[in-house]
């Protein structure tokens, strides 16, 4: 069996893909970039070996970046938000047997782990951000308005138990905040009561406490075990 490249496994394994960032969130301008997500599922004999497959691969298009499935997993059992907003993405390019079990085991992944991850992860960027203005006199604005719309994604899941990526009505508002309109000390006062928010919203949220590892764990073993026996292993 001839061992494929990392772009070989993602033009041949992908079971799943999608666009993300400013075009899945409905905050698209005029020049923003296509991201694309996707999950690839390397053949199982390669695990065989002493060099593994590896756990993401970056391209072979711009802006491509693709997750073994395990480690996409694992990160979404970590409520990793970027992972979790590609599961989440409304704009799906590709699917396939495995990528729609994928997709129907969204909800296994979802628990209150989410305010942590998604509140930790902003306050690191919001710290960045910060620096920028102490350096610059004023943040990068695109950061800025990415923070907030973080912040109110993880306040809608926490409340919800459904995490919805798309901005909806506060699309004008945030897009206000990317071209630098509303003050920064507006902005921080908005990233304090969302954080807040959170804090509060986590108490009483419908998610579980932890994510359905085992139902996780059930679809990677099967999903492991079937490709095992694909013609040449790959």
């Amino acid at each position: 069996m001839i061992t494929p490249g990392p772009e070989a496994l993602v033009r041949d394994h992908t079971v799943y893909s999608c666009v993300m960032g400013s075009r899945a969130f409905g905050l698209a301008t005029e020049g923003s970039d296509t991201d694309r997500r996707g999950v690839f599922l390397a053949p199982t004999p390669l695990f065989w070996r002493f060099e593994k497959p590896p756990t993401h691969v970056e391209g072979p298009a711009p802006e491509q970046f693709s997750w073994e499935l395990e480690r996409f997993c694992e990160l979404a059992l970590r409520a990793n938000p970027n992972v979790l907003e590609c599961l989440h993405s409304p704009l799906v390019d590709h699917a396939d047997a495995v990528g729609r079990e994928l997709l129907a085991l969204r909800g296994a992944f979802l628990s209150r782990q989410a305010h942590q991850t998604f509140v930790r992860y902003a306050a690191g960027q919001r710290r960045k951000l910060e620096a920028d203005v102490r350096r610059y006199g004023a943040p990068r604005w695109k950061h800025a308005m990415h923070l907030l719309r973080l912040l109110a994604s993880c306040l809608d899941l926490l409340r919800t138990g459904a995490l919805t990526i798309e901005v909806g009505a506060a699309r004008e508002e945030l897009l206000a905040v990317k071209r630098g309109e509303v003050p920064w000390a507006e902005v921080e006062h908005r990233m304090n009561r969302l954080t807040e928010r959170n804090d509060e919203a986590v108490r009483d949220s419908p998610l579980p406490p932890e994510p359905d590892r085992a139902r996780v764990e059930d679809f990677l073993v099967r999903t492991r075990r079937a490709s095992a026996s694909w013609p040449d292993g790959c």
